[in-house]
């Protein structure tokens, strides 16, 4: 075991391009409790290290990521916080990516916006660690005290002399000291690159096509394999005729597949050939016959008629029913929102290459440490035995933290025992699921004689994240208690005096599963364009009305600087103006829409202004980008597409029926970003959730239609 594990070391830190004698630095991780430094040597890269960062003898420095790259950021946000408190600057160093290894790195998954939040106390530390490491080493050579030194600018400089020593000349020498087990961390005022608005690594590379994406990868003797998989899921291969299919040049092999769907397997039959053209042209021939039996196939017709029934299955609560008939005034609303494919740029694939004794991955992967573990535990081969390599991700959404497309491409791979890389089309990763789950909403509220809400309650019906449910096990009734929902501002449930929250589980065979801003980006809609009803409902200003409701100080902040951003009090009376205020993922976001009709009578919008407040954070450029595309794929979500089934197959097949927005519908968009002391929170998802309800509250503003269903045609207002 020792021996292939240096081997595998070797190998990564050769092809990660060091040279030379290189420090690997291993710092103390509290959640492991391990203090390690050692030198590692080109020729001998064996290590047992958490390897973050490794410095050779010319001075330069690589920064290993340990978290997948899928547009959000976290490519160039997480060597930033490192170099930060190692004292260089991005420009001295190089990024690479880790394979899977939760024993050196810790949890590698990337979702919930965890990445920051979770993580830059720790990622400070090991900056700090290897810092200080390089101190006392210069420290030891000029035989003076290490508090007359210090780091900058990736040397050490000696205070009373001005002598330097660079990282590279010091690189073996502090290869041999201890990491602390305590360092000082620096204050926020004398950062130097956090907090900057620092241009990406990885944008040229991705503009000169010199970025390694899933499908760049290419194995000496790899073949390319596709799939043609149920169109309704559940359903069982019963035969095929693959005689036309196999008289296709370059088609090697044709057999049946499985891929997990959060514990059934989902059948297919692969095609496998030389060429990606031959495999997908003998899959076009290819005959299925399919058992369908056993489950149901519904319409999108018949599953909003089950959310119906389920939407007034919850027990009452009496409390709430108390309150609200004592209003002054009360009403009530309906809320739908669709069903949605995850349609990333690129659609899913996965290279696999499974050995006897070993499985090595290479993909678009969003959550490497589920992925290892997956594979260990279905082909029973212990977690080290098995590599999960990260390549750059053209999307993810949540679609690629699923275990479902490498254990297929390692099936297929353990069946034809050669390397081969699996590849889904547009039209298998629109219609094979898992979807985001439509819902249905009924929300009810009072307004009391101060103009202020006096009860709030907001019911669900939808499926819940899984492989689908049969209809044989029906939901039982639920009390409607829950003191949460996603998406909706945690302090609005200090001055609301009477609140209620829950939902029901919708059957269906659908697999369903998240999608970026899991549950806030459809309980947000309902919520936040509910209380603008209630606002209206007690003639009051929909913002003034939302701070009424706010006590804390971070977000009456938050709302104050949303107003002054927006110019809200400029607001004319034929213009429309809507504002939604969400929470999720530890950070808050306030978005105001303006719309407007143009001469051709129909509705535009003019401009978004969004503001975030995320607590401590790293680059304000990668922000911004992210409040920019969560609101462009809002946009696409409450306007554009949606994914309708008929006799339980997913209708839409590509852009031409599930249409994305185009450049020239996006409207200016302004960020701003709070300035407080707070946690760092999420950035990636909880930019989407309040995009829809301003959207659509600003609507109402200027026509007095209110948009209860998604998604619509703007054009059509």
């Amino acid at each position: 075991m020792e021996k292939k594990q240096s081997l595998s070391r070797r190998t990564f830190l050769q092809q990660a391009g060091l040279s030379g004698i290189a420090l690997t630095i291993g710092c103390y991780w509290p959640g492991l409790g391990k203090t390690t430094g050692q030198i590692v040597h080109a020729e001998d890269a064996s290590t047992e290290l958490m390897a973050w960062i490794s410095i050779d003898n010319t001075g330069k420095v690589t920064i290993f990521n340990h978290r997948s790259e899928m547009g959000q950021g976290t490519w160039q946000a997480i060597p930033q916080i490192i170099a930060e408190e190692l004292e260089v600057s991005m420009d001295q160093v190089s990024i690479r990516y880790t394979a899977a290894h939760p024993k050196k790195y810790g949890p590698q998954p990337q979702e919930g916006s965890f990445s920051i939040r979770g993580w830059c106390q720790q990622l400070l530390q090991v900056g700090a660690s290897a810092r200080e490491m390089l101190i006392d080493a210069a420290a030891k050579q000029w035989q003076v005290r290490t508090e007359e030194c210090y780091a900058e600018n990736g040397q050490v400089i000696h205070h009373n002399t001005g002598k330097t020593l660079s990282y590279g000349a010091l690189v073996k020498d502090a290869a041999q000291l201890p990491p602390p087990q305590q360092v000082k961390l620096k204050e926020r005022k004398d950062y130097k690159i956090i907090g900057k608005p620092l241009h990406r690594n990885d944008t040229v590379i991705k503009t000169n096509g010199a970025a390694v994406f899933g499908m760049d990868k290419k194995l000496p003797g790899m073949l390319y394999a596709v799939v043609e998989r149920n169109p309704r899921f559940r359903g069982k291969v019963k035969s095929f005729d693959d005689s036309a299919t196999r008289s296709v040049k370059g088609v090697k092999h044709v057999f049946t597949v499985q891929r997990a769907v959060f514990g059934l397997l989902f059948e297919g039959v692969a095609v496998v050939a030389d060429s990606s053209w031959a495999a997908m042209q003998g899959r076009k021939l290819l005959k299925v016959e399919w058992d369908d039996s056993g489950f149901e196939h519904l319409n999108s017709e018949q599953l909003l008629a089950r959310m119906q029934e389920d939407l007034h299955k919850p027990l009452p609560s009496e409390v709430f029913e108390t309150a609200l008939k004592n209003s002054a005034v009360n009403i009530e609303a309906a809320y739908e929102m669709p069903y949605q494919s995850h349609s990333c740029m690129e659609p899913l694939n996965c290279t696999a290459h499974v050995k006897e004794n070993s499985i090595e991955i290479w993909g678009p992967i969003q959550e490497a440490n589920w992925i290892q573990a997956d594979l260990s535990e279905r082909f029973h081969m212990p977690v080290e035995n098995i590599t999960v390599n990260m390549t750059f991700l053209g999307g993810g959404f949540g679609r690629k933290a699923f275990t479902d497309y490498p254990l297929e491409a390692a099936l297929i791979s353990q069946k034809i025992k050669v390397p081969v890389q699996v590849m889904w089309t547009r039209e298998d990763d629109m219609t094979m699921g898992p979807f985001r789950a439509g819902a249905l909403y009924r929300c009810r509220g009072g307004i009391d004689t101060q103009k202020k809400i006096a009860a709030f309650q907001v019911i669900s019906a939808s499926q819940y994240i899984g492989p689908g449910a049969d209809k044989d096990a029906p939901p039982q009734p639920v009390s409607v208690n829950a003191n949460h929902i996603d998406g909706l501002l945690s302090n609005y449930c200090q001055s609301i005096p009477c609140y209620s929250f829950g939902g029901i589980m919708t059957r269906s065979p659908i697999p369903t599963m998240w999608w970026r801003a899991p549950g806030a980006n459809v309980d947000a809609f309902a919520c936040e364009s509910f209380i603008d009803e209630l606002a209206h409902l007690a003639s009051q200003d929909p913002l003034t009305f939302r701070k009424a409701h706010l006590t804390s100080h971070r977000c009456q902040a938050l709302v104050d600087k949303l107003a002054a951003a927006s110019n809200w009090d400029s607001r004319r009376r034929n213009d429309g103006w809507g504002v939604a205020l969400t929470e999720c993922f530890g950070s808050m976001v306030g978005q105001v829409v303006k719309v407007s009709r143009k001469e051709d009578n129909k509705v535009r919008i003019d401009k978004v202004f969004a503001v975030i407040d995320c607590g401590w954070y790293v680059n304000p450029d990668i922000i911004r980008a992210q409040l920019e595309g969560s609101i462009i794929m809002g946009l696409g979500a409450a306007t554009h597409h949606a994914t309708h089934f008929k006799s339980g197959k997913a209708v839409e097949k590509n852009f031409s029926t599930y249409p994305m927005p185009r450049i020239n519908e996006i409207p200016e968009i302004e960020v701003h970003i709070m300035e407080n002391n707070e946690k760092p929170g999420g950035v990636g998802e909880p930019g989407l959730p309040a995009f829809a309800p301003a959207l659509c509250n600003a609507i109402f503003d200027l026509t007095g239609k209110r948009i209860r269903r998604l998604p619509f045609n703007l054009e059509e207002i």
